[in-house]
């Protein structure tokens, strides 16, 4: 992880219990635990070729990409490019710099790399335990902590590409008693005093020279990594001491990301569409919420139960098998009861049991979808372990600890049927229960005491039933097909008959069994998730749930602060408690402002009722490009234009302001509702249907779609400018009806044409 002023921070396996080196949740000061710094040798200028933590003063140029980060800068006579990147193969961090001299003399640079110890979750609590060790033989400084639970046995090092001109593992001698990372006092005098001594203040600090003709150009590199014992670490280390191996890890990177984001192109009529839809969403997905599990707001480390199932639906037309392993995972951390463990850690799989009430139908429904896409029916039959503890008391709403597995191991298709009963649960309308949150997780106090209901958690099990019926009648199994469609209906009916208010949907019912999100409610009396579901589930009278919608539309869409809310008005005096939502300032996060997760179901709910021109609209509105096209919008929204942001506040003083970048979940919702539900492009088993809910002003699209080693060239044209229908699919020559394109991995390039327009008798 890195930000724009060079700070840093690097892990292995877990963001937050195995940090190599230090995170910091500080926007104002951004510390960092890496620097490489550059000295001349004649001069004693010392300065860092990025902006923090001794830039010269002078302008740098950030370019940050998928799979990198490039920091080109020109100082001292100096021209300065620093490239980050990890290897796609090996738990390896490679830091190159290249100079070039402008200078019309010779010149010496030493250029000393810094790194801040942790492996653990902070520097203070792991410094006393820390190993540090020098291995003469391979130039490397190694460094373990033995006293890590699970990560002792792993040996992080640090290398350089060429041979060492001086070195330490001591932090005070490299920073100097109350030094700083602006000037450490180690740079202000020759050499350094290879200190290897442990139960100290660690760090490997690695120092070069580099001679450069005029205009003369050179490169060297640091590699920083971590094994899983030292003679995986020492293997590495042997491996990338090769610069020609290094070099070609570069381009392997690239080769990387690029054949997975090119999997799906598309081609728009809007530019900042296709740069979302063809890169920045679904790298956002897969780098930060599947891999890294961690951001500059939040540094989790853990597998959450509903977030990254989630997020491995947008990978369903790129890369099934994430998907297929996450769900897998995530039944791995499901109780005998059926409930799940909110979050986990890996390895050790240590996380909360909690009373949430919708955590736990997430496996069923992200499994349906799965089928649905690849009809790998199989899955069903894979064998999983559950969890074993002690059920919560009542009273208890959660607990931590590390839960042993059962002796005997159940089919997938068990897990998800102990989901649907443990989920199916009914309060006084009918309703399910609420527990101590269902989706918002603020929300923690409307259903604490037992007896508080959720609308929209009703929406989103009829949906799971539903779908998870239609499996069950797929596969022979009629009993539980009509069971679970029954139980849908059941549902359906309690909100149709208990939570409609006239002109929307109520968002729940407290313990005591007053409403919440109702209209007669002085605060939160509209709430979108209650609305889009009505939709997303096809569960709501037509009537009604258009009705709804528009309501969301009129009174939650800010077009001048280019916001969809979560509800209004946010909490702020009501005398009940619906939780720690309240505690937020109002118009903050999921406090009445934009969430942006939730804000993708409603541009979604638009789309499937065949409104493009407010899907689209939508669309827009949430794409963070248009956040910040010129300086006013930038100006208030101060986070990073290229990935979505997981909530905007709406009130003053900080109305349109963005925050918690990164690590959210509305990247795969925002790249699905636009793959999915706006252009129409999804994969169901051996073929591709196409729908397309656009806006009018679109004249058509183009979607180039990788089929394993086959390219199929989508075409779609729109010359009545509708927003949907499509008359007629051509495939190679060959006219289809319906909106279905079979798909061979045939390894030849084929030609679509979905021509929109009405039905041809």
């Amino acid at each position: 992880m890195v930000s724009e002023s060079g700070s840093q921070c690097t892990w292995a396996q877990n963001s937050g219990e195995n940090r190599l080196t230090p995170w910091a949740n500080d926007p104002v000061c951004d510390p960092t635990g890496e620097a490489l710094y550059l000295r001349d040798e004649e001069t004693g200028e010392v300065w860092t070729p990025t902006p923090l933590p001794a830039g010269s003063g002078k302008p740098y140029r950030v370019v940050h990409g998928a799979g990198y980060t490039r920091f080109e800068h020109n100082s001292h006579g100096l021209e300065q490019c620093l490239t980050l990147f990890s290897s796609p193969e090996d738990p390896v961090k490679i830091i190159h710099l290249k100079l070039k001299n402008n200078l019309p003399h010779t010149r010496r640079i030493t250029a000393t790399q810094y790194i801040e110890w942790v492996l653990g979750t902070t520097h203070t609590t792991n410094m006393a335990y820390i190993i540090p060790e020098y291995d003469s033989t391979l130039e490397c400084l190694l460094a373990t902590n033995p006293y890590s639970n699970e990560f002792g046995k792993r040996v992080a090092f640090l290398i350089a590409s060429r041979p060492v001109h001086g070195l330490t593992a001591d932090r005070t001698e490299f920073l100097g008693r109350g030094g700083t990372f602006t000037l450490p006092v180690a740079l202000l005098r020759l050499g350094l005093e290879t200190r290897i001594t442990p139960g100290e203040d660690p760090c490997a600090v690695l120092q070069l020279h580099m001679d450069l003709m005029p205009g003369a150009t050179d490169e060297i590199y640091f590699v920083l990594g971590q094994g899983n014992d030292k003679q995986h670490a020492l293997d590495l280390v042997k491996k990338y001491h090769d610069p020609a191996y290094v070099g070609a890890a570069y381009e392997r990177t690239h080769i990387f990301w690029d054949k997975f984001l090119n999997t799906i192109q598309v081609k728009t009529p809007d530019k900042a569409t296709d740069l979302i839809l063809n890169r920045w969403m679904i790298y956002q997905t897969l780098s930060c919420r599947i891999w890294g599990r961690t951001g500059f707001y939040q540094s989790s480390g853990a597998f959450g139960f509903r977030d990254q199932l989630q997020d491995v639906l947008a990978l369903l037309p790129i890369d099934p098998t994430i998907t297929r392993s996450q769900i897998l995972n995530a039944a791995n951390h499901q109780f005998e009861a059926g409930d799940v463990m909110h979050w986990w850690h890996p390895p050790s799989g240590r996380g909360v049991r909690t009373r949430f009430s919708d955590d736990l139908l997430w496996l069923p429904y992200v499994t349906a979808l799965y089928i649905e896409n690849t009809d790998d029916f199989k899955i069903l039959e894979e064998i999983i372990p559950f969890r074993r503890a002690p059920e919560l008391i009542d009273g208890e709403d959660e607990r931590y600890g590390e839960y042993s597995q059962t002796d005997l191991s159940f089919s997938l298709m068990d897990h998800c049927q102990r989901a649907l009963e443990k989920g199916s649960t009914y309060g006084l309308h009918g309703l399910p229960l609420m527990g101590t949150g269902d989706w918002n997780d603020g929300m923690n106090k409307v259903g604490e005491e037992g007896q508080g209901e959720s609308v929209w958690l009703a929406w989103f099990i009829s949906d799971v039933l539903n779908r998870f019926g239609s499996l069950a009648e797929q596969i022979g199994d009629l009993e539980n097909a009509h069971r679970y469609k029954s139980r849908a209906k059941k549902y359906i009916k309690a909100i149709e008959l208990s939570a409609w208010d006239g002109d929307w949907y109520r968002r729940a019912y407290y313990d005591g069994g007053e409403t919440l999100g109702s209209k007669w409610d002085d605060e939160c009396k509209i709430d979108a998730i209650a609305q889009s579901w009505s939709v997303l589930s096809s569960g709501g009278k037509t009537s009604r749930s258009h009705h709804a919608m528009k309501a969301v539309y009129d009174r939650l869409v800010q077009h001048q602060n280019r916001l969809s809310l979560l509800f209004d008005p946010p909490f702020n005096k009501t005398n009940l408690d619906p939780g720690y939502i309240k505690g937020y300032i109002p118009g903050t996060r999921e406090n009445g402002g934009q969430y942006t997760h939730a804000a993708t179901w409603t541009a979604w709910a638009f789309a499937k009722m065949g409104d493009g021109r407010r899907a689209g609209e939508l669309f827009d509105l949430l794409n963070p490009i248009y956040q910040a096209d010129t300086y006013e919008k930038a100006l208030a929204y101060r986070v990073e234009p290229y990935v979505i942001c997981a909530d905007i506040y709406s009130k003053e003083p900080f109305i349109r302001r963005g925050g918690w970048t990164w690590y959210t979940g509305s990247s795969a919702w925002m790249y699905r509702l636009g793959q999915e539900a706006i252009l129409g492009f999804q994969k169901v088993g051996s073929a591709l249907v196409m729908d397309p809910v656009i806006p009018p002003e679109w004249g058509g699209f183009e979607v180039e779609y990788k089929f394993g080693e086959t390219h199929y060239l989508i075409q779609v044209r729109n010359p009545a400018h509708i927003t949907r229908g499509i008359q007629r699919i051509e495939l190679d020559g060959h006219f289809f009806s319906g909106l279905t394109i079979p798909l061979v991995d045939d390894g030849i390039e084929h030609k679509v044409f979905v021509f929109m327009g009405k039905k041809l008798r």
